[in-house]
């Protein structure tokens, strides 16, 4: 296996090249939308189980130090990566011996494990937003210069990136509170460590005389402070606002369950779920939108990253997928589409492109969207 994860960092941009390869080949495979047709599917979950191993074999730092790896002992990423891949199986398998309609139990299930497995997620970061429903580790770097929250080194603050790594040695982990906090650039990260523990290790070396460097062993790395932020921690630090923010964020997590619950007990074509559904996800929004906004009117510390607000910018956009969903799909989009594909149907190449783009759409929006864009 070390041998394996080796030749994928030393021939990363190879190894995405064969997955993109291999990945469009599979939507070329006869029958890749027909019922009971579990063959192909389980080949493209399992390239895109393959892809996601190799792409947290390429993120995983190599150094053997990092703070994660030591209190990380579950990449909940990559396990929600591969949730998400089996889900399509799962669905397609429920359909050929179950049928149809009790196919949303077995995904029931499989939702639930994996709002369980994000909620996990949830509280081993730290209570941070999810990015991307957990495929992407929320590692967002921090320069933190308030005593109570930072470390020092040599006399001078240590920047740190919040997942914990180390950097020129030094390195603590984020204790999950915002403090007195101002976000640095990954590209200037490296730079500005260097400047400042150089500065603190010149003006050590000038204070210390030097019969002490002599006499005086090298001094070890300054000890690792491990505190995560309980519930209960957060509840009281960071006031409404952190409360709201979880709030959303635990709302967001258990929307598609409830979606596929709701399908479950109503039917496909019922409105019902699907209304629910858009509402979840427009009060999640709205929770999140509520607690930046008591922040900047003076409430206690909570911030979002750049990553986080691009993640909610994300989640709104992934509301298109709305219109893909029964009953709005059956009664409005297909109509559209329809009409489009009879339009464009005399052309030449361009009619015979359209009529296998809406062939793909109604195929991929039976089995795709419902359970996409968590």
């Amino acid at each position: 296996m070390e041998a394996y994860k080796l030749w994928v960092r030393k021939n990363r941009d190879l190894v995405r090249s064969l997955e993109s390869l291999a990945n469009g080949l599979t939507w070329i495979l006869p029958e890749r939308f027909a019922n009971s047709e579990i063959a192909p599917e389980a080949v493209y979950a399992f390239l895109g189980i393959v892809s996601s191993v190799n792409q947290h074999i390429i993120e995983t730092p190599t150094d053997g130090q990092t703070l994660a790896s030591k209190e990380q002992s579950i990449p909940w990423s990559l396990v929600v990566s591969v949730l998400k891949d089996i889900e399509a199986v799962v669905e397609v398998a429920a359909q050929h011996f179950v049928g149809d309609d009790r196919k949303w139990s077995f995904l029931a299930v499989t939702e639930a494990v994996k709002a369980g497995v994000r909620l996990a997620a949830f509280r081993e970061s730290g209570y941070k937003m999810l990015l991307q429903g957990g495929e992407v580790a929320n590692e967002e770097e921090i320069n933190i210069l308030d005593e109570n929250f930072g470390a020092k080194s040599n006399g001078v603050p240590v920047i740190y990136p919040m997942n914990g790594h180390f950097q020129n040695g030094h390195g603590v982990a984020s204790n999950g509170l915002d403090g007195k906090a101002g976000f640095v650039s990954k590209s200037l990260e490296g730079r500005a460590v260097a400047a400042l523990n150089k500065f603190g290790q010149n003006a050590k070396m000038t204070s210390d005389p030097m019969w002490m460097k002599k006499a005086l062993p090298p001094p070890d790395p300054p000890a690792m402070v491990v505190e995560k932020p309980t519930l209960a921690s957060i509840w009281s630090a960071k006031g409404i606002s952190g409360r709201l923010f979880l709030l959303g964020e635990v709302v967001h997590i258990f929307r598609p369950l409830l979606y596929v619950l709701l399908i479950k007990k109503f039917g496909i074509k019922s409105w019902t779920p699907w209304l629910v559904s858009l509402a979840v996800e427009i009060t999640s929004l709205g929770i999140h939108s509520r607690a930046t906004d008591l922040h900047q009117r003076g409430g206690k510390v909570h911030q979002l990253s750049s990553a986080e607000r691009d993640e909610l910018k994300r989640r709104k956009m992934m509301w298109a997928l709305y219109v893909m969903r029964d009953p709005f799909f059956t009664r409005y989009t297909k109509r559209h589409l329809q009409k489009a594909e009879k339009v464009l149907d005399p052309v030449p190449l361009i009619g015979f492109l359209t009529g296998k783009l809406v062939e793909l759409v109604e195929g991929a929006q039976t089995r795709y969207t419902y359970t996409s864009g968590s």
